[in-house]
């Protein structure tokens, strides 16, 4: 299983500059991880343990508590059809049922192919436009069993090279954040900050 690429090493080093403390980059390096190989391989999350300075022990911990955080290969797109209570009373269940025929597969299982990945899922903060799903962690509003047939023809007909499709699970965004070198703030240590933020009126500043 797969280390950080030299290429996410750097990036990952660039990534814990930002922060005071090495571990406190943990999730986005997670992330990072996810994205290289469209889920959390362990010697990713030793590799991780390595650059952050603490046990893979730590970093499991963090990862297996996040639901976004898969352990095991899934396919390149991650269906999620919200489960809860105002979806559920407006088809959710029936939504569930027909992805499970239309994919050949039951929830939370992969297609032969490698291509979809059908979870049900909790709530999604979207109780106004039920029933909803998500693929890769984006919205569908509103989904009949005709809209998500029309989306898995759309899927499996996407031309990845698009920029309004969607990409591989493990992608959060496809614009990369940059900061410039000028322009960061600079990552202080809890234990070396003697005063209040500079931002911070103080009494004496108060008084004048």
């Amino acid at each position: 299983m797969p280390r950080l690429n030299a290429n996410n090493e750097m990036l990952a080093r660039e990534i814990i500059a930002r922060y005071p403390v090495r571990k406190s980059a943990l999730i986005p390096l997670l992330h990072l991880a996810q994205e290289q190989d469209g889920y959390v391989a362990e010697d990713a999350m030793a590799h991780i343990a390595e650059l952050v300075e603490v046990t893979p022990a730590e970093v499991l911990g963090t990862c297996s508590f996040y639901e976004m955080f898969k352990l095991h290969p899934v396919g390149h797109y991650v269906i999620n059809v919200c489960g809860t209570l105002s979806c559920q009373l407006l088809g959710a269940d029936e939504l569930i049922h027909h992805a499970e025929d239309r994919l050949g597969i039951k929830v939370g299982a992969t297609t032969e192919d490698g291509r979809f990945t059908l979870e049900k899922a909790e709530c999604q903060a979207a109780c106004t436009e039920a029933p909803c799903l998500q693929v890769n962690y984006r919205h569908e509003y509103r989904v009949t069993t005709d809209d998500f047939d029309a989306m898995i023809d759309r899927l499996n007909n996407a031309d990845q090279k698009d920029p309004a499709a969607i990409p591989p699970h493990g992608t959060l965004s496809t614009v990369r954040q940059q900061i410039p070198s000028g322009r960061a703030v600079g990552a202080v240590a809890p234990e070396l900050v003697t005063g209040p933020p500079v931002w911070m009126p103080t009494e004496s500043a108060e008084e004048s």
